[in-house]
C-alpha cells in the first residue's frame, strides 16, 4: 500500500466518523424533538385553558428601511391577544431613509400602544444590536419581546411565550417558532423552508428536550427586562447577537425554553446572492462568538451545557470538513484518480447515511404537515445542491474574515412587498 493510499484511507475514515457522529447525534435529537412535539401539543392545551396574570411587555422592532413590510408587521402586533393596557409596541427607526417612520407614525396617531423611537442622527444604521440597545433605554415594562420588522406572529404567539416565562422561575427567555411566509416563491425558499423547520425541530426542540438547552433566534422571543439590564444589553460587535446573548444568559444561571406553538411568519431570501450574504453574516457572527467564549465554555459548571454549546458553535465546521472530504474522495474515485484500499461495505454505509438524513428531515417537517412526495424530492435535491453551497459560504466567510480582514457590517436581508396580514403567499 502506498503512502498516498494510506493518507486517503485516513481521510476517508475521518469523513465517515464525522458524518456518522453527526448523523447519530442528529438522530438522537430528532427522536427527542418528536417527544417535544408530542408534549407541546398537551402543553398548548393547558396554556389555552389556563388563566395567567400577564406582566407588562414591550415589543421591540428594529427597523432600517422597512417601508415594504413594517405596516403589516405593526398591524399583526396590534392583533395580538394580549392585555392592551400592558402592551407597548416600540418601533426603532434605525436611520431609515424611506417611508418607515411615516408609516409607523400613522399607527402612533391611531393607537396609544404604538411608539416610534428614532435613533439620533449619526447613530443609525450600525446594526441590530446597536438599535436594540438604544431602543431598550425606553423600555419600562417587566418583559421585552423581540420581533424582526418583517414578522407577522399569530394572535396568541406572545401570550404563549410570556405564559411560559412567568410559569417557570428558572427561565430567562422563551423562544417560539418562525415559519417561511414566502416558501412557495422560488426553489431556494423551498429549500430554506425545509432547513428552518428541520433546524427548529432538531436543534431547538431536540436540544431542549434532551438537555434543557436552546438558543435565542433573531425574532419571536421574550426575556425578562431585569435580566437584559443585568447583562448590559446586546454586544454591538456581534453579527449574531442572538447566539452571543444566549451564552451570557446561561452563564447568568437562567435557561431558554423553546415552544413550537408560538408561531411567527417571516420572509426569507429569494435570490442566491442575498442568501449567501445572509449566511456569511451568520458564519462570521458564529466565528466571533467562538473567539469570545472559547476559553470560557470548558469552565462552565454544567459540562452538558459546555458540550452542547461547543457542538452547536462548531456545527458549521464539522459539517464542512465531513462534506468536503467526502465530496473530494467521491469525485476523485469516480474519475479513477485514487482508490481507497480499505475493506468494508462503505458504499452501503454512505447510502444508508443518506437515506437516514432524508428520513430524519421528512419526519421533523411532518410536525408542520410539510411532508409529501414532493418534499422527499426536494430533500434529495437539497442535499446535492443547497447543502453543498455551504462549502462556498464557509470558505468565503473565512477568506473575508481572516484573509481580507474586512470590518463586520450588518447586512440587512432584502424585503419584498406583502399584503397586510398575508401569511401564505410570496411577493404581490
Amino acid at each position: 500500500m502506498s503512502i498516498l493510499e494510506v493518507d486517503l484511507s485516513f481521510l476517508f475514515v475521518v469523513a465517515v466518523i464525522l458524518t456518522w457522529f453527526m448523523i447519530a447525534y442528529q438522530f438522537a435529537l430528532t427522536v427527542f424533538g418528536y417527544v417535544n412535539f408530542v408534549k407541546s401539543i398537551r402543553e398548548k392545551r393547558t396554556v389555552d385553558a389556563g388563566a395567567y396574570d400577564l406582566p407588562s411587555c414591550t415589543i421591540m422592532i428594529p427597523a432600517h428601511n422597512e417601508a415594504k413590510v413594517i405596516g403589516a408587521t405593526v398591524q399583526a402586533m396590534l392583533a395580538l391577544e394580549y392585555p392592551a393596557d400592558r402592551l407597548k409596541i416600540l418601533v426603532i427607526n434605525d436611520g431609515s431613509t424611506d417611508e418607515t417612520a411615516s408609516i409607523v407614525q400613522e399607527f402612533v396617531s391611531r393607537d396609544r400602544r404604538v411608539e416610534l423611537f428614532t435613533v439620533p442622527p449619526g447613530q443609525g444604521g450600525k446594526g441590530k444590536s446597536r438599535a436594540l440597545n438604544l431602543g431598550f433605554r425606553n423600555v419600562k415594562t417587566d418583559v421585552v419581546a423581540i420581533y424582526d420588522a418583517d414578522n407577522t406572529p399569530e394572535p396568541r404567539a406572545l401570550r404563549y411565550l410570556v405564559a411560559q416565562l412567568v410559569s417557570h422561575k428558572e427561565l430567562g427567555a422563551v423562544i417560539g417558532k418562525f415559519r417561511t411566509v414566502n416558501k412557495h416563491a422560488t426553489l431556494l425558499t423551498r429549500f430554506i423552508n425545509i432547513e428552518t423547520l428541520g433546524f427548529q425541530s432538531i436543534l431547538q426542540a431536540g436540544r431542549w428536550q434532551m438537555h434543557n438547552i436552546s438558543t435565542l433566534p433573531g425574532t419571536n422571543f421574550v426575556m425578562w427586562t431585569h435580566l437584559i439590564r443585568s447583562l448590559d444589553g446586546w454586544d454591538e460587535e456581534a453579527l449574531t447577537e442572538d447566539s452571543e446573548l444566549s451564552i451570557r444568559i446561561y452563564e447568568k444561571g437562567y435557561k431558554i425554553k423553546y415552544i413550537p406553538y408560538a408561531i411567527t411568519y417571516e420572509q426569507e431570501p429569494q435570490e442566491w446572492k442575498v442568501w449567501i450574504r445572509q449566511r456569511m453574516r451568520w458564519v462570521r457572527g458564529n466565528n466571533y462568538v467562538i473567539a469570545k467564549f472559547f476559553k470560557e465554555i470548558p469552565k462552565f459548571k454544567s459540562k452538558r451545557l459546555a458540550f452542547d454549546i461547543l457542538y452547536t458553535l462548531s456545527l458549521y465546521y464539522i459539517f464542512f470538513v465531513a462534506i468536503l472530504i467526502s465530496d473530494a474522495l467521491f469525485i476523485a474515485s469516480g474519475l479513477n484518480l485514487v482508490s481507497i484500499a480499505l475493506p468494508g461495505p462503505y458504499t452501503l454505509v454512505w447510502i444508508f447515511a443518506f437515506f437516514l438524513f432524508v428520513l430524519e428531515i421528512l419526519l421533523v417537517i411532518s410536525f408542520d404537515a410539510e411532508d409529501s412526495l414532493q418534499s422527499i424530492g426536494l430533500i434529495v435535491v437539497m442535499y446535492f445542491t443547497y447543502c453543498q453551497f455551504w462549502i462556498y459560504v464557509i470558505l468565503k466567510a473565512f477568506y473575508v474574515e481572516y484573509i481580507k480582514k474586512e470590518k463586520r457590517i450588518w447586512d440587512k436581508t432584502v424585503r419584498f412587498d406583502v399584503k397586510p396580514g398575508s401569511r401564505k403567499g410570496g411577493p404581490v
